[in-house]
């Protein structure tokens, strides 16, 4: 019953068009998510709770924060 539902959902037809005017390269996303994963573990190890905070915020910039900030400014 469910599977006729989640197929007509997840049909790619049936989507927004996708347009690919995204034109910003990955590497940036990539750098600032493995320096917020590197200050993250830093924190960690030191029990610094302001190094996690800083590296969970720089996680969520990278794959959320920006990426939706540049899609909304364009």
């Amino acid at each position: 019953m469910i599977a006729p539902v989640l197929a007509q959902f997840l049909d790619p037809e049936r989507g927004p068009e996708p347009t690919g005017d995204f034109r910003v390269e990955p590497e940036a996303f990539i750098a600032l998510l493995l320096a917020g994963f590197l200050i993250g573990i830093i924190g960690h190890i030191y029990k610094a709770k302001t190094l996690v905070a800083t590296g969970i915020l720089m996680i969520f910039l990278a794959t959320v924060g920006v990426p939706v900030y540049l899609q909304l400014t364009r």
